[in-house]
């Protein structure tokens, strides 16, 4: 088989390796995409750290190719998509049980499920229901797939927010009512303050940023009594929170799931989304790469190229 592997900082190289044997309880697959994860950009720009090359991509989607054991509830042929990697390979193991069915008749690219999935798993932890306003800061893949997932739920209003203004313009496109830049949202909640006026501010605030100027951005869209869910990235040092936020009597949820029956559960009711097509990764998957592509991939990420909003790799 043939796989991708980071040699260097910010520099990959594809290689021949043994296809691995599926023991028990394991599926072999046959990569058909896998998504491209900021939660791998750290590794990726600082490369080997022991001298071993990393091997990335955990967003898979494929066909299994074979099973680790007779009674497996997989069969050759089957199309699934589930947790596990190396995935910017041609083969990868998966656990049989961290596997779903591919939605039927949609592109392996257009159906991956661990992304979906983590942020199904954060925002169904928050009270969005029929008639709530909700605020997604940060309009990255995250987020617009959050506008998507808040959508389904029937929501009053959606306000985002971003500095870039193609990010605004998607969110409008998608499902966003309100789109606003980040330095426009004193202004948008200042009539709080107004006697009689009504509070534009958020029952669900989802930040997406995974940076502290986001949580700064998103504490004052919090109304009294609101949910702050921090379903952005924030992976190394402290992260503050305006402590505004107590004295509005706000809830914080912390939007990450390190369980993975959860995470699988939620998996499913974001896969029923996309097979219904209340959630579509149509406008999320801009950039589509080859094995040879994957630094270009994060080199798009680094640039924060305007165009860009997720790369898919397809082996």
């Amino acid at each position: 088989m043939l796989i991708s592997r980071v040699i260097a900082p910010r520099t990959s190289r594809v290689e021949e390796s043994p296809t691995p044997e599926p023991g028990a309880g394991q599926i072999l697959i046959e990569v058909l995409a896998s998504g491209v994860c900021t939660s791998d950009f750290g590794p990726w720009m600082r490369g080997p750290e022991g001298g071993s090359p990393i091997e990335l991509g955990h967003e898979t989607a494929g066909r299994v190719v074979a099973t680790g054991s007779t009674t497996s509830r997989w069969a050759v042929g089957d199309l699934v998509t589930g947790l596990g990697g190396p995935g910017f390979a041609t083969h990868t193991l998966l656990d049989e049980n961290a596997a779903l069915p591919l939605p039927a008749g949609l592109a392996p690219s257009h159906a991956i499920g661990e992304p979906i999935a983590t942020l199904e798993e954060a925002i169904s932890r928050t009270p969005i229901g029929a008639g709530s306003r909700v605020a997604v800061v940060g309009l990255g893949f995250m987020g617009l797939g959050l506008v998507q997932l808040a959508k389904a739920r029937a929501p009053h209003t959606i306000i985002g927010v971003d500095p870039n203004p193609a990010a605004r313009r998607r969110a409008l496109e998608w499902g966003a009512d309100v789109a606003l830049h980040p330095d426009e949202v004193p202004g948008f909640t200042a009539s709080s303050s107004d006697a009689g006026a009504t509070d534009p501010r958020a029952d669900v605030v989802l930040e997406a940023t995974g940076v502290t100027p986001g949580l700064d951005t998103a504490s004052p869209l919090v109304r009294p009594f609101g949910t702050l869910c921090i379903v952005g990235y924030h992976h190394a040092g402290t992260a503050k929170l305006d402590m505004e936020l107590w004295y509005k009597g706000a809830t914080v949820v912390n939007g990450f799931c390190p369980d993975r029956p959860r995470v699988m559960h939620a998996m499913q009711d974001a896969l029923d989304l996309v097979a219904s097509h209340r959630f579509s990764y149509s406008p999320l998957v801009t950039h589509t790469m080859g094995l040879d592509g994957v630094d270009g991939a994060y080199a798009l990420m680094e640039a924060r190229d305007p165009s860009f909003v997720k790369a898919v790799v397809v082996p």
